[in-house]
């Protein structure tokens, strides 16, 4: 992602250049700040002046604006009719996508490069990379979704379980009062101990007369009866 050292030929080009120049010498002492600022004042001398462009993306890149490198980048690769300037442009964006893991649009860019320079092996490594992280990307996505959807699964799972032990729970304790209730009424329903004794002593009572009747017809002389023939 070097800036672009170009020489402009003509007169006009003149003050662009100028500007541009100085721009890539602090870029490369690593003074991105004011070399962002030559490479503006080159584009108010020619606003389609693209190494002032593309430089313009290089600075805003190494300063950590990526979105404004990226829209740099663009206009340049757009703008640009030499095939491997046109390439580098679009290499880097395709470089800044693929650092922000948006796979689509960096395999995008990179395709440009490549068509516009495909002897370039740099871009085609990253190209290659790129496909890879972005199918890995894929498939972590899956297993993430496929996780959630278990995890969702587990969660019914232990609500439809809690919910069925809190039926059993209800349902035992529907029993249980109603086995009271039962034993409640059964108990009712029994005859109390003083009842018992007293129906007890009334027969008792019953069989003490019966004797005492008995033993007075036994002490009464026996009458013998005689049976007539026929």
């Amino acid at each position: 992602m070097a800036a672009w050292l170009v020489v402009a030929s003509g007169a006009l080009a003149q003050s662009e250049r100028q500007y541009v120049r100085k721009g890539n010498r602090l870029f490369r002492k690593g003074d991105y700040n004011n070399a962002f600022l030559e490479y503006q004042k080159a584009l108010s001398a020619n606003e389609n002046y693209t190494p002032a462009i593309y430089n313009l993306g290089c600075a805003a890149l190494m300063m950590g604006n990526d979105s404004l490198a990226v829209k740099q980048f663009e206009t340049a690769g757009r703008a640009e009719d030499n095939k491997i300037r046109k390439a580098q442009a679009f290499h880097n964006i395709g470089v800044v996508m693929q650092s922000h893991q948006q796979y689509d649009q960096a395999i995008e860019a990179y395709k440009e490069a490549l068509r516009n320079n495909p002897a370039d092996n740099e871009t085609r490594y990253n190209f290659v990379l790129c496909k890879r992280q972005q199918k890995q990307n894929q498939q972590d996505q899956q297993n993430q979704q496929n996780q959630q959807n278990q995890d969702n699964k587990d969660k019914d799972k232990d609500k439809k379980d809690q919910k069925d032990q809190n039926k059993d729970q209800k349902q035992n304790k529907d029993q249980q009062d109603q086995d009271q209730q039962d034993q409640k009424k059964q108990d009712q329903q029994q005859m109390s101990p003083e009842n018992a004794q007293r129906l007890l002593d009334a027969a008792v009572q019953e069989e003490k007369r019966t004797q005492e009747k008995l033993q007075k017809a036994m002490q009464q002389p026996r009458r013998r009866m005689l049976q007539k023939n026929w």
